[in-house]
């Protein structure tokens, strides 16, 4: 259960507030690891439904056991001081999705992402984004040929009411973790949910 003991974390969180609680779950699993949370503007600053961003702070702060990044300037310096052995970006929206395929860096976010990919470090992906089969899934396609870019595996969160949707496996995210850190891919990558339980 020590794998991950000394090992450096980004928990990079962008705005798929309705899997927070899931996610967030499974980042107790991780707890082995020093975990430092970084957050998208959107995520540390808009209260939703699903929470104030105050209460989301606080518990991402309790789980990591550290405050929580959310500028550009924080997060930049993860590349030339070689700050993470890992970045998580979870939930990964599909905005999230297409900055990151085209290279797009104007949140600390995917600025974490991008300083950690140019020491040739690993960054996992768990997307959770209703067009992942329609508008994002080219952006998935670029990513999953990316070097040093690993995916969470995902399913169809919804098939009959959202049938574009996909949303990471929450249970497999430590294994996902440790396979990404030793520069593999987690398979199976697509899962089947059965669609009796949904």
């Amino acid at each position: 259960m020590n794998e991950l003991r000394g090992k450096r974390v980004a928990i990079a969180v962008t705005g798929s507030f309705c899997t927070f609680d899931s996610v967030f779950d499974a980042l107790e699993d991780l707890n082995d690891a020093e975990l430092y949370p970084i957050l998208s503007d959107n995520v540390y600053s808009m209260d939703t439904r699903f929470g104030t961003a105050a209460s989301i702070r606080a518990r991402l702060e309790k789980i990591c056991g550290r405050g929580c990044w959310h500028t550009i300037q924080e997060a930049e310096p993860i590349g030339p001081q070689k700050l993470m052995d890992l970045v998580i970006v979870a939930p990964c929206t599909g905005n999230t999705l297409a900055k990151l395929a085209q290279g797009v860096t104007d949140t600390p976010v995917v600025m974490a992402a991008k300083s950690q990919l140019r020491n040739a470090r690993p960054v996992l992906l768990g997307i959770s984004t209703n067009d992942g089969l329609s508008s994002s899934a080219k952006n998935i396609g670029i990513l999953l040929e990316r070097k040093n870019v690993f995916f969470v595996p995902f399913a169809q969160d919804d098939p009959v009411r959202k049938p574009t949707s996909l949303m990471l496996e929450t249970g497999d995210l430590r294994a996902a973790a440790l396979a990404a850190l030793h520069g593999e891919q987690l398979q199976p990558l697509l899962k089947v949910r059965d669609i009796n339980k949904l």
